[in-house]
């Protein structure tokens, strides 16, 4: 360790919160404790979590779910948790990043973990830290407290969703009994590579020797099929050992080489689905139809093709912050909006104004913002108006930024820019009818300032 690290570390000792501290006291200072917000690595965590005891806990105690890949983490996590506890296991769900609430990322049989756990548990990563003489991002000390929470409740199975590539997120130090690779597109190209190669050789870093593996797109880079040889791993891919179909509004069809599956649809992404319970039913763990139907039934997860209504307004947030994301997207907003629509005209037959499309928008600025947008604006919807701002993040794109690379695809009277999110959330609820459908997409933290600035409005 460099003697700037340690000063760094040493020079924060003294301010250490205790558990007397708020939450926030403890994000806050969890946030300057290192020197870069993303340092990918496990040297440092493993002594760590070795302290703790969390990677021993989650071997001999709990059945482990590690799920990676570049969209759709979020929503598979979802569904593999729902289902584990609708079975009657003590379920465990670690997901991020969060959107109006820390909390959101840790979750034990579907409910958020007070502030007390947390503070606690930050306390406990804390003091091991310092024994070890190290310093941790944010992100490794706060996986840390989650894990380490998960093991002092004796949860029965433990779902952990990746946070960044797999073969250096610190959700790697806990050893997965089943593996799922959601898809590999191009992304976060600083850290993983510019290829989907070397993406892929990044998140098949959670295989171990024997596990199997769920693969969830119909077209594997030779690198991940290397890893599968590599550790001796059963491969389960969509296309060649399951597949399935959307039957009608309500229902779909699930097959593999043991069973075919009714089953009722889901508010979330059929792919995503399809991969979880592939990997439910690949598990040893005892989970039957009715715990499947039961959790397809209520499993929801806010911010993924989340459909509501806020102020009169119909509204779709969805998480989307790539081109292979903003694809997801569009492959179901096309019908909802023809559903959309025809309700719409149904109940207001004599209006003189047609349903819209406007789009509340933000994006980091190191995403590939020109192909998202392309993309949208090419995709054939009635999108009338365009809100865009800068959100309140440190890697936000400029409002300036957005406006630039719009007018290369839409006239600029259709375009509304505003200083920051909030202002733009307001604009568009104040410029659309109850008959227009609200999109609000480009990131996370898009979408939980236009949440929290709605639920304040």
């Amino acid at each position: 360790m460099s003697d700037s690290l340690v000063s760094h570390s040493n020079s924060l000792n003294n301010s250490s919160p205790n558990n007397t501290s708020s939450l926030t006291e403890w994000l806050n200072y969890m946030q300057h404790i290192h020197v870069s917000a993303i340092d990918m690595g496990l040297s440092r965590v493993l002594p760590v979590a070795e302290a703790l005891a969390v990677v021993q806990s989650a071997k001999d105690d709990a059945y482990v779910f590690t799920v990676a890949g570049t969209n759709g983490k979020g929503s598979t996590t979802a569904v593999i948790a729902q289902m584990c506890q609708a079975a009657g296991y003590k379920t465990a769900l670690y997901q991020s990043p969060h959107l109006s609430v820390f909390n959101e990322r840790v979750r034990i049989n579907g409910e958020m973990v007070s502030d007390e756990t947390l503070i606690n548990a930050f306390s406990k990563v804390e003091a091991a830290r310092l024994k070890c003489d190290l310093t941790l991002s944010f992100f490794e000390m706060t996986t840390l407290a989650a894990l380490l929470i998960f093991a002092e409740a004796d949860c029965d199975v433990w779902v952990l969703e990746v946070g960044l590539g797999g073969r250096l997120d610190v959700v790697n130090i806990i050893d997965p009994d089943m593996a799922v690779i959601t898809n590999i597109a191009i992304d976060h190209v600083d850290w993983l590579g510019d290829n989907v190669e070397a993406i892929g050789a990044e998140k098949a870093g959670i295989l171990r020797d024997g596990i199997s593996v769920i693969y969830g797109a119909a077209e594997m880079p030779n690198s991940v099929q290397q890893t599968i040889d590599k550790h001796q791993a059963t491969c389960y891919q969509v296309g060649k050992d399951f597949s399935y179909r959307e039957n009608d509004a309500s229902t779909w069809q699930y097959s593999n080489a043991a069973v075919t599956l009714q089953l009722p649809r889901p508010a979330l992404s059929l792919t995503n689905t399809a991969n979880a319970l592939s990997a439910v039913l690949a598990s040893p763990l005892e989970i039957d139809i009715d715990a499947i139907e039961q959790a397809l039934q209520t499993v929801k997860l806010a911010g993924r093709f989340d459909y509501r209504e806020v102020y009169e307004r119909q509204w779709l947030f969805d998480v989307a912050h790539n081109e292979q994301g903003v694809e997801f997207l569009l492959a179901q907003l096309l019908p909802l909006w023809q559903q959309h629509l025809a309700k719409k005209n149904t109940a207001s037959q004599h209006s003189a104004t047609q349903p819209t499309i406007k789009i509340l928008f933000s994006m980091l600025g190191d995403k590939d913002i020109d192909k998202v947008v392309q993309r949208l604006t090419t995709a054939g919807l009635p999108i009338s108006d365009w809100f865009i701002a800068e959100i309140d993040y440190p890697r936000a794109a400029t409002t300036e930024q957005l406006q630039g690379i719009l007018a290369k695809y839409i006239n600029s009277d259709q375009i509304h820019t505003f200083a920051r999110l909030p202002e733009a959330t307001n604009a568009v609820v104040d410029s659309s009818q109850p008959q227009d459908l609200i999109v609000v997409c480009g990131s996370f933290h898009t979408i939980g300032e236009a949440l929290s600035t709605l639920e304040t409005r």
